[in-house]
C-alpha cells in the first residue's frame, strides 16, 4: 500500500505557497515538498494538523492505494 495525498491541489485551491503552509504548520518547506511528492509519510499529528488547516477530514487529504 502507498499513501497518496492531495496536498498540492489543496494548496493551489487556497493559493498558498509551500513556505507559507510550512510556516502555519510549524514545519519546513522541504517537509511539505516531500509530503507532496510522496517521498515522506507524515506523522499522525502532522496529517491531522494539515487536515485541520484546510478544515476537511484527514481522509480527504490522504488515502491508501494499492501499489501497481
Amino acid at each position: 500500500m502507498k499513501l497518496k495525498n492531495r496536498l498540492r491541489v489543496l494548496r493551489a485551491e487556497k493559493e498558498i505557497s509551500q513556505k507559507d503552509l510550512a510556516d502555519e504548520l510549524e514545519l519546513s518547506r522541504q517537509t511539505i515538498n516531500s509530503i507532496e511528492l510522496g517521498k515522506f509519510n507524515p506523522s499522525i499529528i502532522t496529517a491531522l494538523k494539515i487536515a485541520e488547516y484546510f478544515k476537511i477530514p484527514v481522509d480527504e487529504v490522504f488515502r491508501l492505494e494499492e501499489e501497481k
